[in-house]
């Protein structure tokens, strides 16, 4: 049986990370994946996060399976960071929130419920999205269309073509949506555009489909989650797909949510029993590990404010980052304006350079990122800043 499974191509982003732990360059930089690195290229463990880490190893007694939505109290904690402290939807009792296996896994298992719920549904995701977005969704047997989104000759959203895609999407179809940090291009949605967005989406009967992988890393917490409260309160259905990886560091962890909102409290009922019935039947419980740890930050006010303490810190040097990027490239080379760089925000921008000039800071300067020149900000330091700036600028002179 299984020889007749074909030899398939590496993961891009997981193959160009091998390819830089395989180069001996010592001037070498990784701008292809996606995770928070601190100057020493680390991703550190967030000392509220160690201190959790203590507390539960002192206090936990038991590995036994969790409950399958998980942690009673994770979800509650999690629904009042995604909604705030007094929500309509959830003081209506219309919102129903599970932990999952991250982010990834609140994807899969909400692709799973809404082809439950509407057997071969459509979907609409941006032009680009996340790569991960089109097998998590598609391979649960949901259909998949696009809307453009991010204009790479502008470097902004072209928010006319999108919103004149959406205006054509029928009722019952849902559109995927960054919350913040559109990942791969940075460019987010201003809070305008999120209210046509609403209306649009109440006009036309769609259900968004929000996926906030990057809460806190765009402009702050509360910030971050404008959309989906505004959303929330317009609409009648949906559907957030959250992750911890990012904002707690909790990468390994796998760590993540999924939430619902439903027309009413009965309907949300039916639902959650739906879900947890489809959970079960992919990965039965969620992993502990990880949302004990959220649990415990955000019922401990020191850990809470410790936390979101570094995490601004965090989304602080990502920006800047981005500045003294676009300082150094636009000091160095006149040919391109980068300033959009400095306007975007979350992990990624786009450079706007093409497969050649990309395959040229690799093989000349050990400078990786993807062939579409999306690089991971969080991946720059200020001590490699000069090198990568000189790199880039080298590569647009000899093109």
């Amino acid at each position: 049986m299984f020889e007749t499974l074909p030899l398939l191509a590496a993961d891009p982003i997981l193959g160009l990370s091998a390819a830089y732990q395989k180069d001996t360059n010592p001037l070498k930089v990784d701008l292809g994946v996606g995770v928070y690195k601190n100057d020493a290229g680390v991703t550190p463990i967030m000392a509220a996060v160690a201190a959790a880490e203590k507390q539960r190893l002192n206090s936990e007694t038991t590995k036994a399976y969790t409950a399958p939505a998980g942690y009673p109290g994770a979800n509650s904690a999690v629904t009042q960071l995604i909604y705030g402290t007094s929500h309509s939807a959830v003081n209506d009792k219309r919102v129903r929130t599970i932990q999952t296996p991250g982010g990834c896994g609140a994807l899969r298992a909400a692709a799973e419920f809404i082809q439950r719920a509407k057997p071969g549904a459509t979907i609409w995701v941006s032009t680009p999205t996340w790569a991960n977005h089109i097998p998590l969704l598609n391979s649960a047997g949901l259909q998949l269309r696009e809307y453009p989104y991010y204009n790479y000759q502008t470097h902004q959203i072209d928010f006319d073509a999108m919103m004149a895609a959406l205006a054509q999407v029928p009722a019952g179809d849902l559109v995927l949506l960054h919350a913040c940090c559109h990942n791969p291009s940075g460019a987010d949605l201003t809070q305008a555009q999120w209210q046509a967005v609403a209306q649009l989406a109440q006009t036309q009967g769609f259900v968004p489909f929000i996926d906030m992988a990057y809460q806190g890393f765009g402009e702050g917490l509360e910030e971050d989650a404008y959309a989906i409260r505004l959303l929330a309160e317009t609409l009648p259905e949906v559907v957030v797909a959250a992750s911890f990886s990012k904002n707690f560091g909790l990468y390994r962890e796998r760590a993540g949510t999924l939430s619902l909102v439903f027309a009413n409290e009965t309907q949300a009922d039916a639902g959650i029993s739906q879900l947890l019935s489809v959970t079960r039947s992919i990965y039965s419980m969620p992993p502990a590990h990880g949302s004990a740890i959220v649990d415990i930050i955000l019922h401990n006010p020191e850990l809470t404010q410790q936390w979101q303490e570094e995490l601004d810190q965090m989304r602080r040097r990502i920006q800047g980052l981005r500045e003294q990027l676009v300082k150094t490239l636009n000091t160095l080379q006149s040919e391109r304006d980068f300033s959009f760089i400095a306007q975007e925000r979350g992990m990624f921008s786009f450079l706007g350079l093409n497969v050649d000039q990309v395959q040229q800071l690799k093989n000349e300067f050990s400078i990786y990122m993807t062939d579409s020149s999306r690089i991971s900000v969080a991946g720059l330091s200020v001590d490699k800043m000069d090198y990568v700036g000189r790199a880039i600028s080298a590569v647009l002179h000899s093109h």
